[in-house]
């Protein structure tokens, strides 16, 4: 059956120049070559060769998911309040979540992932062990109220997101529905043309215990990540660990209190006192649910409120401001230290380790002290890490200097464990007769996001350069311009269609060769087939679109060519 476009008949308005408001190069040439238009912000309609690339990295992800016996099905987007109230996340998840109130004011929300609702689900339709394992999954648009929506289609309010989950009856089940979705995410992005890293992950609002992601490296990318040079550890950078490490047999002297008049930075400190940072303590104080609490670093690092935010769970998180300074004369601004600190929980990195000796606040203004030693001087109640992780620090595993990069995440798998299935006491019949609390695993790739990966990885200066696997077309045939060559071109394609080939003939009228190439090479087909000054003698130009390559052929060598 002929699959021929005609782009006369094809609505796609290309554009020339970047839209103003475009910062990544994926918006840009989604927009300028027709793929996406933008309704409001994180808000986007997919045109019609848009659709079709969406469509082909669907059909990429459903294939590979069925191939591991996962069974598809639709749940809805709109969700009662109460399934996620059973779990926390009704509150957990803040004010990304989309709530809403129906005529009758109950409370429901826009699904952001459907871990309990796949629960019930699951507890609805499965009462014995001899139903299980099972993997269900679904391809559907979800929603985040994001607080800054940009960067096109890479971060939106409304997404195309593929979620499965699985259900098992051990945790040995789970750790091979986990290993299922890990070789099938490999697959799925080694298909779609993706270069990748899989790394270590926190679980966040998901909960769960072991989680990886996989990203796509890509200068746009807003998740930055480290990788090992010497060994196969990545992670991402909130997933990165550094082990507590206790200093024995050094000898230190006593407190000592120092004169520091106008110190109430880290850098003021260590410029008066002439030493390194590094040297220094310094304390940033937060507040964990209303409640004061102090975290201390080494001088020359930045707490990772990600980080901290992730370990504390499903605290809230934020900075003290003055305010909280006014009645708790026992916290001097610029000048905490952790030595006779009252009534504050104290949080310390585990490069503060027993033994260690610092330079830190006195706890009066304009005074510090050094020597204060950890585990002698003052006490952590909880040791975390929350520094920053900067280019050069060690590797958990191997201890080489770890490299920084920045990437897309295009897919995450958790191993949940029961955290859902408490919730909802999912249990099921045991092989004794008794019953069995199951465990999940939930998985997400996100589709319309590897569109957007795909062209930020692929694309150069010409425009958009897609696989062949998601290409809209497989070719884009163009006709120079006069009758000859708009005749040949609607015929080779005609045959091209018959082969099986997905074609895009590009036979609009009126329209000049140059705009036409420079269509071609920005709309990004894999193969360009021109009828140009040779369409007389039945000659044809082939170009590869990614390598520039070009090369004669008559109709009949370029259709077999083609067809392969």
């Amino acid at each position: 059956m002929a699959q021929v476009q005609r782009m006369s008949r094809l609505m796609v308005k290309t554009l020339r120049d970047d839209p103003a408001d475009a910062e990544t190069l994926s918006h840009k040439l989604l927009v300028r070559a027709g793929y996406v238009r933008r309704n409001a912000a994180g808000i986007w309609s997919w045109l019609p060769l848009g659709k079709r690339v969406l469509e082909n990295v669907t059909r990429v992800v459903r294939e590979e998911m069925d191939a591991i016996g996962a069974q598809e099905v639709l749940l809805p987007a709109l969700l009662p309040k109460e399934p996620y109230e059973a779990t926390g996340r009704w509150e957990e998840y803040g004010a990304e979540l989309f709530r809403l109130k129906d005529r009758k004011g109950a409370d429901y929300l826009l699904g952001p992932t459907h871990e309990e609702i796949f629960t019930q689900l699951v507890k609805d339709q499965c009462t014995s062990y001899k139903d299980l394992p099972v993997i269900l999954y679904q391809i559907q648009t979800k929603y985040r109220d994001e607080a800054r929506p940009r960067s096109g289609i890479l971060r939106g309010r409304e997404f195309q997101m593929k979620d499965s989950y699985s259900f098992d009856t051990s945790d040995e089940g789970l750790a091979r529905s986990y290993a299922l979705h890990r070789e099938a995410y490999v697959r799925i992005f080694e298909r779609l043309g993706l270069k990748h890293k899989i790394v270590s992950a926190v679980s966040g609002a998901m909960g769960g215990s072991a989680s990886e992601e996989f990203l796509a490296p890509a200068p746009a990318g807003e998740d930055t990540f480290v990788y090992c040079p010497s060994c196969d550890y990545a992670a991402n950078t909130e997933a990165v660990t550094f082990a507590l490490a206790p200093v024995e047999g050094a000898a230190h002297g006593p407190v000592e209190e120092l004169d520091t008049p106008d110190t109430p930075t880290i850098e003021t400190l260590a410029d008066h006192l002439g030493v390194p940072a590094s040297a220094t303590l310094k304390n940033l104080l937060v507040k964990v649910d209303g409640e004061i609490v102090a975290v201390g670093v080494p001088g020359n690092r930045e707490v990772d409120l990600g980080k901290l935010g992730d370990h504390l769970a499903p605290a809230e998180v934020e900075l003290v401001t003055a305010e909280d300074f006014v009645d708790r004369p026992d916290l001097v601004r610029g000048y905490v230290g952790p030595q006779g600190l009252e009534k504050v929980r104290y949080i310390a990195d585990p490069r503060i380790a027993p033994g260690t000796a610092w330079i830190t606040g006195a706890n009066r203004a304009g005074f510090h002290a050094k020597n204060v030693v950890a585990g002698r001087d003052f006490e952590v109640d909880d040791y975390l890490d929350v520094v920053v992780v900067e280019d050069g620090d060690p590797c958990p595993s191997c201890g080489t200097g770890l490299k920084l990069d920045r990437a897309i995440e295009i897919g995450h798998i958790f191993q949940l464990g029961r955290k859902y299935a408490d919730a909802f006491q999912l249990d099921v019949l045991g092989q004794n007769g008794k019953p069995v609390r199951v465990t999940m695993g939930s998985y997400g790739v996100g589709v319309s996001r590897a569109v957007a990966a795909l062209a930020e990885q692929t694309a150069d200066e010409q425009g958009l350069c897609w696989p062949r696997e998601i290409a809209p077309a497989d070719v884009h045939v163009v006709a120079a311009g006069k009758a000859l060559q708009t005749e040949l071109a609607l015929d080779v394609a005609e045959q091209l269609g018959a082969a099986g080939l997905r074609v895009l003939v590009d036979d609009r009228a009126g329209v000049s060769p140059g705009v036409k190439f420079t269509d071609a090479e920005l709309i990004g087909v894999p193969k360009i087939l021109v009828a140009g000054r040779r369409s007389a003698e039945g000659v044809l130009e082939l170009k590869d679109r990614r390598t520039g390559e070009r090369e004669e052929l008559t109709v009949a060598d370029a259709v077999a060519r083609l067809r392969g």
